[in-house]
């Protein structure tokens, strides 16, 4: 359970001011010049030690990340980019930082920049993100005003911060989608190596970094990663954002340790579940792309990235989905896969034509209008796209499918049977032929 004093982001509710002033009497920017003075490499072995994995769903150790960037600036410029394009269904912790608690992404930017060699920071908003996109805009218009931005500012490090409105596409929150839109060109991921660090933004040496990664950043540097890596389990340290939401009483974004139990995390912010914990039927832990898990197997388990892999899922972005016995199961992740079909940029002949087809399939069994041999046909087509596409959308396509046979098979089966049972038979039906004459 976390402790007040442990929280980082001290105003995500939006509740006390959210002026420069009012984020530097609560901590920000203190002591910034200072970390600078320390050097490069002090910053990365910090977050090294804090042993943050990052937090946009893959789970990569952050230093770690960051020291991909080469030592040496040469005549290519290196950059910042920090992917704001929150748009994976279920996840909404980004946006509150956004609007609510700026001053922790700017600091965190001018930090990490620090420590890249970099001298701007692109932050790639989200096209339904209005709102968002304009409190940060004024919070980066009062660091400018203040001195804090810009060349020859307070924190000791030249710095620039470039905000950008993306057109609303699920698919530019992949890094190197992310970039091609960043460059004006249509949003498709990009073949690696290169990897952005040797070739990113308009060909130079590029990090791209999630929101909440980069605004944690200043309050490690602040107070060490020691202090960090003592809040939650090895492996999986430091203070989460969860995004709750679904069937519980009161959903909430807050921010708890890595590692706290699934139960804990909802009787303590969010009331606990609709109807009861006997009325709860499934979860999905981590935003729409990870598969879903029963009651009976997450009720328990730690949330975080090994607690819940040891359950077939993944801790993805610690969007939490609550599902309660009124769900339709199959019906639900029938939807994700109309949004996966939906959103696809085309790119990759698995995913293009992989993702229509899963869902079409995923319509017919929503009302039993199946075979059973088709559930299997099904999951070696999830399994012929996951990991043959260039980026991971074809994975996040295939797993919710995966999950839901591996747990709620029975419940597919039961609605083919009844199905079957009620339908009518056509007698002497055309075939297609004969219908198209």
């Amino acid at each position: 359970m976390l402790e007040d004093k442990d929280r980082i982001f001290t105003n995500i509710y939006g509740l006390k001011d959210k002026s420069l002033k009012g984020a530097m009497s609560r901590g920000h920017f203190d002591g910034t010049k200072d970390i600078v003075g320390k050097g490069r490499d002090w910053v990365i072995n910090e977050m090294k030690a804090s042993g943050l994995r990052g937090r946009g769903g893959a789970g990569f150790p952050t230093g770690l990340k960051w020291s991909f960037m080469p030592k040496e600036v040469g005549e290519r410029p290196h950059y910042l980019v920090v992917n704001a394009d929150e748009s994976e269904p279920g996840t909404c912790k980004d946006r509150e930082i956004m609007r609510n608690d700026p001053f922790t992404l700017i600091e965190g930017c001018l930090l990490a920049g620090f420590s890249m060699g970099a001298h701007a920071a692109y932050i790639y908003v989200r096209g339904e993100y209005i709102r968002e996109r304009e409190a940060l805009q004024l919070a980066i218009d009062e660091c400018y005003d203040a001195g804090i931005l810009g060349l020859d500012n307070k924190c000791g490090w030249d710095f620039d911060v470039i905000v950008s409105h993306g057109a609303g596409a699920y698919i530019c929150g992949e890094e190197t989608a992310l970039l091609e839109s960043l460059e004006g060109k249509k949003g498709q991921p990009r073949l690696k190596p290169p990897f952005p660090a040797n070739m990113g933004l308009y060909g130079c040496p590029t990090t791209v970094a999630n929101v909440e990664s980069v605004a944690v950043a200043p309050t490690i540097l602040r107070r060490g990663g020691a202090w960090f890596a003592g809040i939650g389990r090895q492996n999986n340290t430091g203070t989460k954002l969860f995004c709750i939401s679904g069937h519980v009483e009161k959903p909430c974004t807050v921010e708890e340790s890595m590692g706290i139990s699934f139960r804990e995390l909802i009787e303590k912010h969010c009331g606990g579940i609709r109807g009861g914990w006997d009325n709860l039927l499934a979860v999905i832990p981590g935003g729409a792309s990870v598969p879903v898990v029963p009651a009976k197997d997450i009720i328990d388990a730690p949330m975080d990235f090994d607690g819940l892999r040891e359950i077939k899922t993944s801790l993805g972005t610690a969007a939490v989905i609550v599902m309660d016995k009124s769900t339709d199961i199959v019906r639900a992740i029938a939807r994700l896969s109309y949004f996966y079909k939906h959103e696809s940029c085309g790119q990759c002949t698995p995913c293009r034509e992989g993702t229509g087809w899963m869902w079409r399939v995923m319509e017919r069994m929503v009302v039993g209008n199946a075979e059973k041999r088709e559930i299997d046909m099904l999951l070696d087509v999830t399994k012929q796209v996951e990991g043959h596409t260039i980026c991971a959308l074809g994975d996040a396509a295939a797993w919710p499918i995966q999950g839901l046979f591996r747990h709620f098979r029975a419940e597919v089966e039961k609605r083919i049977d009844d199905y079957s049972r009620n339908a009518t038979p056509r007698v002497n039906a055309p075939t297609m032929l004969e219908a198209a004459e």
